[in-house]
């Protein structure tokens, strides 16, 4: 059974990722019905924090029916990650996790992301500094290294856990691969099977599959798998892997039916929490995985990716629903 902290969080839990612009409420609320364990908001800057920055502060919004939830944080100043550690706090959430691990280069060129992992020593003592001022359990998201040639993951996760981190999450790629190339977990076994590590070590990176998470299980012995691509637009992975898990047998991909329902759900949800032109153009990205596998299905997605109406995309869902009525995905 993993424990961040004092949070018991099931044996081998599914933990949806960070994803900026994804992880937001309404496709948390999704993924947690279709069974995630832990669920993250999307990383949020610290500086943007305590700036009062309005995209910032409402990644705050956090909800009891996702709980147990974490807020995540990305920075490289000391005193900007403390002050956003007192921010968050009055969200409530069950924890705080600091992203070590984002490539991407605007976050990089900052020293924070996987920018820290040029610094091993300001990692580690960022961690120590924000344990010490808050009661809530810190975890960590991060990758490899920097580059195949300065990979220590299993000396540095042993650091950030002696300094008081409560889990890690392992990105099984370096931040020089981005996301190209395979992700290589046998660092992160590596990390998990070092008998002075006894905090949760979960795997990331290509957990596309249920046979990838079990093989992640079985093989590897991590602590849990946090989701992060596979589940854009397919929130049902969370429960197809678990169905696994139980019988060793897939489960009947959803319907058409359930389809189009999550995506009005999450379209009208995305609607209500950030208004109508940001609720429009950021369920976009989730509608070419709502619908995969549908034939000539391109006339039905431009009017869904296009529009920035609600009503031409609720109407689309319509017209979807009614021209593939009984298909079968396979």
């Amino acid at each position: 059974m993993a424990k961040i902290g004092n949070i018991d969080v099931g044996e081998f839990p599914l933990l949806l990722a960070p994803m900026e612009d994804v992880s937001d409420p309404p496709f948390r609320a999704l993924c947690k019905e279709q069974g995630a364990d832990v669920v993250f908001t999307e990383f949020i800057s610290s500086e943007g924090l305590i700036r009062d920055a309005a995209k910032s502060v409402m990644k705050l919004d956090i909800y009891e029916k996702e709980r147990p939830v974490g807020i995540q944080i990305f920075g490289a100043n000391l005193e900007s990650m403390l002050e956003s550690v007192e921010i968050v706090e009055k969200s409530g959430p069950d924890m705080i996790d600091i992203n070590f691990g984002c490539p991407v280069k605007k976050v990089v060129s900052k020293g924070a992301g996987a920018g820290i992992l040029k610094d091993i020593d300001l990692m580690v003592s960022l961690t120590a500094a924000m344990v010490k001022h808050t009661n809530l359990p810190i975890t960590i998201k991060t990758r490899l290294g920097w580059d195949h040639d300065s990979i220590k993951i299993v000396e540095v996760a042993e650091r950030l856990q002696d300094v008081g981190a409560k889990a890690i999450s392992i990105h099984g790629r370096t931040r020089a691969q981005m996301y190209k190339g395979e992700a290589d977990w046998r660092p992160i076994a590596e990390v998990k099977n070092n008998p002075r590590m006894h905090i949760p070590v979960f795997g990331n990176g290509d957990v596309d599959t249920p046979e990838k998470a079990m093989e992640m299980r079985d093989s590897y012995g991590l602590d849990g798998a946090m989701i992060g691509r596979a589940s854009i637009g397919y929130p049902w992975f969370f429960r197809e892997v678990k169905h696994f898990f139980e019988t060793g047998e897939h489960m009947a991909p959803p319907t058409l039916e359930e389809r189009v329902n999550a995506a009005r759900r999450h379209l009208q949800m995305s609607i209500d929490w950030k208004g109508e032109k940001l609720g429009v153009f950021e369920t976009r990205r989730h509608y070419t995985n709502y619908f995969k596998g549908i034939p000539h299905f391109k006339e039905f997605r431009q009017k869904m990716v296009t529009s920035d109406d609600a009503v031409d995309v609720f109407a689309a869902f319509d017209e979807v629903e009614k021209e593939f009525a009984g298909y079968e995905f396979a």
